[in-house]
């Protein structure tokens, strides 16, 4: 797993920036040298006025090398630059992007179970990218332009105040006033930028659902009920937007008035000092070029203030999101799990889930070597809870949990979960092809293996009808496949790991009695030599189990074989009375 990352927003970027320290420097050199183009033109501009009056003289020669350091200008401080700064984004932006998306994919990847059920996965992703984008605006397009205002402003006084202090005072004063002005008008538009956000927000939420539902649409023939409901959002977006612009254009009204009288102020000082042959014709023009300059400048400088505001805004809530602290994580002195029997001992433990009252109190139970152990019980009398704890997708409170007298609290959770395999009840898929996710349970396997895994699995004469066969995608989360197909894929991946502990959760309960039927050997084959746990709500499908443990309110109550627990006229018992066609009921019923 990643080392802790910095949640500190400026320590997190100086995380990924650190290993380009001097590529670093040199962008910033870069965005001060592209700031000097328009200062530099100025200043060659005025010597050219100035030299004028002399080549009317017959010294045309004057004029030679201010126009070559125009052209070298161009050359230099707008074009080789400009060009330098695009080609190390070129090679830069990328890489650093890739690094904060890995490591930040990294790092949620390993947080526990129960941060996933608190978080949904799409906003996790959302977040992910949007902390990644936002960070490389930073970098490469926000601070590029700062730097570069900066340096505008920072020669452009010197420059002025050379040519006569009042220059170098009505620009300071006017831009005192502007960036003031601007800073102080931003937070009220960075807000209403945020409600028009927050609706748009709400207009995509209504998308989705209605989206995800058009089936119900269909069926319910409410179209165009949805298209007037959804009036009401859109209603609430134009107001947002109508809002939001309007402000715009009085702010963006009060700064074009600011920059007229700053440069009505220069005009007025420059006319007076030019009748007074204090400034030259070149000092005019040089002047008046860089008031225009600075306006133009600090103006753009200041919307990227906004930006880099908004953009730091949105950083901090995704590293405040994404970096929470792991509650299950490996010891620094974690060793790898080795699975030789398979033994399973819970040794006095308890377990209760956060603001839950507990679920296992004191709990003692001994599962032997390759074993097929059952579990039954009403749902949430602690079945999946009892397998939940075996993989460590939660701590215990109390006690330990022993895989061949190795403690998993005191082993690595990759070697932990590479000893387990498991066939969920409702297994999801990754939006790739079947053979990819076959595969995954062990990806150097050969292409005959995920085959013949299939064919165990009774998959492969429907994988076969697919118009790609085994390079058919199968949506996301495996939507374009039957309940019963994701099933024996899954079944498939289990085959294919063949790992020494097996867990079944209702591993054939989406199949068809046909296919159940004709999969239960390959099943039974998968579980030879293994330690294996069947969590089953179907009793007939557990009677050859060499034991099975009754659950009940998180306590084993009955631990035996189907004849044993039937003559003990327990709680076994009744669920087997109660069973219709082979289910348990949803309650526990005194």
């Amino acid at each position: 797993m990643t080392d802790q990352l910095p949640k500190n927003l400026s320590s997190f970027i100086w995380h990924f920036l650190k290993h380009y320290k001097i590529a670093a420097v040199t962008y910033i050199s870069l965005a001060a040298c592209a700031g000097l183009w328009g200062t530099f033109n100025n200043i060659l501009v005025k010597h050219v006025i100035n030299s004028l009056p002399l080549v009317e003289t017959g010294n045309a020669s004057l004029l030679v090398l201010p126009a070559v350091l125009i052209v070298l200008n161009f050359i230099v401080f707008d074009n080789i630059t400009w060009r330098s700064i695009g080609y190390m984004d070129y090679i830069y932006q990328p890489v650093i992007t890739n690094r904060i998306i890995t490591q930040t994919t990294d790092f949620v990847l390993s947080n526990s179970h129960q941060y996933f059920q608190d978080n949904l996965a799409g906003r996790i992703s959302h977040q992910i990218i949007r902390l990644a984008d936002n960070i490389e605006k930073i970098l490469h397009q926000i601070s590029r332009d700062l730097i570069r205002g900066g340096a505008v402003l920072i020669i452009a006084f010197i420059t002025s105040y050379s040519v006569n202090p009042v220059f170098f005072y009505i620009l300071l004063l006017w831009f005192i006033g502007f960036s003031s002005f601007s800073l102080y008008m931003s937070k009220r538009l960075v807000q209403l930028a945020n409600d028009h956000a927050t609706q748009e927000a709400a207009l995509s939420g209504q998308l989705v659902d209605c989206i995800s539902n058009q089936s119900n649409i269909r069926l319910f023939a409410k179209k165009d009920y949805e298209l007037s409901r959804m009036q009401t959002f859109l209603v609430l977006i134009k107001n947002a937007f109508q809002t939001k612009e309007l402000f715009t254009i009085f702010l963006y009204s009060i700064q074009g008035l600011m920059i007229a009288l700053m440069m009505a102020s220069a005009l007025y000082f420059l006319i007076d000092l030019h009748l007074k042959n204090l400034i030259t014709p070149g000092d005019f023009a040089l002047i008046l070029g860089l008031s225009m300059e600075v306006a133009h400048m600090t103006w753009y400088t200041m919307s990227r203030v906004d930006e880099f505001n908004d953009a730091v805004g949105k950083c901090r809530q995704c590293l405040s999101s994404l970096l929470i602290k792991p509650t299950l994580i490996d010891k620094p002195d974690a060793s790898e799990l080795s699975v030789t029997e398979g033994k399973i001992v819970f040794n006095s433990v308890s377990f209760h889930y956060k603001d839950v009252d507990t679920i296992f109190n004191n709990q003692s139970i001994t599962i032997e070597p390759g074993q097929k152990v059952g579990l039954v019980g009403y749902s949430g009398s602690g079945k999946s809870t009892f397998v939940n704890l075996i993989m460590r997708l939660y701590e215990v409170t109390e006690g330990s949990i022993l895989i061949d007298n190795q403690d998993i609290g005191n082993v690595t959770q990759d070697s932990l979960h590479s000893a387990i395999g498991i066939i969920p009840q409702d297994p999801s898929l990754f939006h790739r092809n079947i053979t990819e996710n076959i595969r995954y349970a062990r990806p150097e396997a050969t292409d005959e293996q995920v085959i013949n895994a299939a064919k165990q699995a009774y998959a492969h004469d429907f994988i076969i009808k697919t118009p790609k066969s085994y390079d058919a995608l199968v949506g996301e989360r495996g939507i374009k496949l039957s309940g019963g197909q994701r099933q024996r894929i899954a079944i498939a991946r289990a085959i294919l790991k063949d790992a020494p502990i097996l867990i079944l959760d209702e591993a054939t309960s989406q199949l068809d009695s046909i296919t159940e039927n004709s999969i239960q050997e390959s099943l039974w084959n998968l579980m030879k030599n293994k330690t294996t746990l069947v969590i089953a709500h179907r009793l007939s499908t557990l009677l050859n189990m060499d034991r099975i443990l009754v659950f009940d309110r998180g306590n084993i109550v009955q631990d035996g074989t189907h004849s044993q627990l039937l003559e003990q006229n327990g709680l076994y018992k009744t669920l087997w009375n109660m069973q219709v066609c082979g289910s348990l009921p949803d309650k526990t019923e005194e």
